[in-house]
């Protein structure tokens, strides 16, 4: 039998900007655009392996989950699998890899699934959520989020709406896949869901739409041919006083310091304009934000983003030089990410 969970996410994602526009009338424009959003990322014309990725959500099992851990480091959806249930949902969750962004577990320590992500996400949020103003009761736009790890963790602290975007076909498949097991665990006293997922880049949301408390693009920026424009369109999410939390590449230097990799950066051929922290600052204070603050700077390490048995591909460990792991394997200086606080 097969479940309605990637309808049920997407019918509270629509209830929730209902409620959201009868407050704050930018947020009709968002619902007159969903459809489209939604109908897309199911297209096989748009993502060849969509009904593939559609069938496995709907095939999981519905389990007995006795506890949901939105705080642990590993995100855990404490259930009991029989065997049967275990091969199945470890089949089924397999399909839908490469997981990039986690840690997951499904079950208890003993006979629990752990989805070994390639990224320690849990890393990045204990250096990042200490520095965050209370999320308690906000509303949070997670740009570039994933499979949802970091949405996940923020409603865990007490956000009112998560709404993540990203316009991979895969990590809105594996967000419905982790949707299903975590259920209503993260609903409000009212039964509606507080995290949601819109598979689109923060380029097709509607602009100047100022409702949300807290915007995060973390592992973003160093995406964007026109870093200027990112930063602006992520300001006319938040509201006036909103905080921004901007995680990216960077690298040593003064406020004139930027790298532009001639072709690739650690293998990528998307990765663009790497900014030094001062640069950085000079940046967000240029597109209109103020009380821009530096809160951690840290080199990524192979422990952090690595092969595992749930991401079989190149890893960090492939992309730099064999004999400096200082740098990359094209010479440049190996992967340190900044994350910066600002205020609009």
């Amino acid at each position: 039998m097969l479940n309605d969970t990637i309808t049920h996410a997407e019918r509270e994602l629509y209830l929730t900007l209902l409620e959201l526009a009868q407050q704050y009338p930018s947020a009709y424009e968002w619902l007159t655009r969903l459809p489209t959003w939604l109908n897309a990322i199911k297209d096989k014309a748009n993502y060849a392996h969509a009904p593939a990725y559609q069938a496995s959500v709907a095939r999981l099992p519905n389990l007995t989950v006795n506890h949901v851990d939105l705080n642990s480091d590993t995100l855990t959806i404490d259930a009991s699998l029989n065997q049967s249930q275990y091969k199945q949902t470890t089949a089924l969750l397999k399909q839908l890899m490469p997981w990039r962004k986690g840690p997951f577990q499904i079950g208890n320590d003993e006979s629990g699934i752990k989805i070994d992500t390639e990224w320690h996400s849990d890393w990045k949020w204990q250096r990042v959520a200490s520095h965050l103003s209370e999320l308690d009761g906000r509303r949070v736009l997670d740009v570039g989020g994933g499979s949802g790890y970091h949405g996940w963790r923020m409603a865990g602290a007490g956000a009112d709406t998560v709404i993540i975007i990203d316009p991979s076909c895969l990590f809105y498949h594996q967000f419905m896949a982790i949707r299903h097991f975590v259920g209503a665990a993260d609903a409000h006293d009212t039964g509606r869901y507080r995290t949601h997922y819109i598979p689109v880049p923060l380029e097709a949301l509607p602009e100047h739409s100022q409702l949300f408390d807290t915007v995060f693009s973390m592992g973003v920026l160093y995406h964007r041919q026109s870093p200027f424009e990112h930063l602006q369109q992520l300001r006319g999410q938040l509201v006036k006083g909103g905080e921004l939390v901007l995680e990216t590449l960077v690298i040593e230097g003064d406020a004139n310091t930027v790298l532009l990799p001639h072709d690739r950066y650690a293998q990528m051929n998307n990765v663009y304009f790497l900014p030094s922290v001062a640069a950085l600052t000079g940046w967000l204070e240029k597109a209109g934000f103020v009380d821009v603050r530096c809160v951690d700077v840290a080199v990524t390490s192979t422990e952090e983003q690595r092969k595992t048995e749930w991401m079989t591909y190149h890893s960090l460990a492939d992309f730099l030089d064999p004999n400096d792991a200082a740098k990359t394997i094209e010479g440049y200086p190996a992967p340190m990410r900044a994350t910066l606080i600002a205020k609009r």
